[in-house]
């Protein structure tokens, strides 16, 4: 076994973010540490030896998973062989359970100890995974405060370590700066429009968010309409579904989400960990979600909560509307974002409530989650 590496797998942009925090403070406590596996061009800012780029276990729903299984699979053969030939100390799993739980319960057979960071939402839908995780995890970090709960009388080991997004995002987000840094004017009406950072959910959700965002600007609730695009490969997409709405005043920025999210007075926002930070930034959403005809068969009757949204779910009730498969209009969109921006009383309960939020879930995540892995590595 090799003593000095730790071994990751961070699937897309999400896992990314959320792994390179904790890799900046392993570095600090472990300065000779090789980190290496699957990850994202910010892990691989922090000192990450990227076999593979954690851009390509983005997928969304069944249908991609299919379309995609012969290049995810040979691809996870070849890590699992790769690290069976050479073990590191230990494995973490972050995030990206359909690619990353077989593949540690493979590991965790031969011995090598095994994290997974962000727990499956098991609570929310495909239940009949813990006796997976009971296979392939020793020690489950949770980001959210509910959730170790969840595992008390399963055998594994459940930490809650904090959301790293609630320390990354101040608690007063500067509206002000960031429009400057935009160049925006301080005074207009921004809509941030967030579809997403996986290919196909921007190909399923583009065409309506940008409709939604051109009746806006109709009504006079937007003047100014900000997508940031998560990689270059999507721009593409993003420009041509741009081109139905030739008059709408739109910035393309590269990656730059937070920033979008500061700047703005409301986001029509893709399902995941964008409504997390949105919340986080205090700022009105409206949360939208698309897939295909035949994922969204097959996913609707696993679901075990009313609501999808992570705000709506951490708040236990529907703090913010959310419109999926054949709701998602550009119509039911724009609606429910003209709602939100009349309604000023509305507007200070969601900043009140999700102020709340952003309080319960700061821990010192990075700090917490790699000690948890040292303690592994050298017990």
């Amino acid at each position: 076994m090799d003593s000095r590496t730790l071994a990751f797998v961070a699937g897309e942009s999400s896992g990314d973010l959320l792994a390179s925090h904790v890799l900046h403070a392993l570095h600090v406590q472990a300065p000779d540490l090789h980190m290496a596996g699957i990850g994202g061009p910010r892990m691989q800012a922090a000192g990450f030896d990227a076999w593979w780029q954690s851009e390509r276990l983005a997928v969304n729903g069944y249908a991609d998973v299919l379309a995609r299984l012969p290049e995810l699979l040979l691809m996870r053969r070849r890590l699992r062989q790769r690290l069976l030939a050479r073990p590191p100390a230990v494995f973490v799993g972050v995030d990206a359970p359909d690619f990353n739980l077989q593949l540690e319960r493979r590991l965790r057979q031969v011995g090598i100890p095994v994290l997974h960071m962000v727990s499956p939402s098991i609570w929310a839908w495909r239940r009949e995974r813990i006796d997976l995780i009971r296979q392939a995890v020793d020690h489950m970090l949770c980001i959210f405060p509910f959730e170790p709960a969840i595992y008390a009388d399963t055998g594994v080991r459940a930490t809650y370590i904090g959301h790293p997004l609630a320390e990354v995002i101040p608690l007063d987000p500067d509206r002000d700066t960031a429009r400057r840094a935009l160049g925006l004017p301080a005074d207009g009406q921004v809509l941030a429009v967030l579809p997403g950072s996986r290919r196909a959910e921007v190909q399923h959700l583009i065409a309506a968010f940008f409709g939604a965002a051109a009746l806006l600007v109709q009504r006079g609730q937007a003047s100014s309409v900000v997508v940031p695009v998560a990689h270059p490969g999507l721009k593409p997409m993003v420009l041509q579904a741009a081109a139905a709405h030739p008059g709408l005043p739109l910035l393309l920025i590269d990656g730059q989400s937070h920033v979008a999210m500061a700047a703005c007075n409301l986001a029509i926002v893709a399902s995941g960990t964008a409504t997390l930070e949105c919340a986080l930034f205090k700022r009105p959403m409206v949360i939208g979600y698309r897939m295909s005809a035949l994922s969204w068969r097959m996913m609707s009757g696993r679901g075990y909560l009313p609501d999808v949204g992570l705000p709506n779910i951490l708040a236990g009730t529907r703090l913010v509307p959310e419109l999926l498969q054949h709701h998602c209009t550009p119509e039911a969109l724009a609606d429910a974002a003209s709602s939100l921006l009349d309604d000023a009383a509305q507007q200070r309960q969601l900043q009140d409530r999700f102020m709340d939020m952003h309080l319960s879930l700061r821990r010192d995540t990075a700090a917490l989650a790699s000690q948890a892995i040292l303690d592994v590595a050298a017990p």
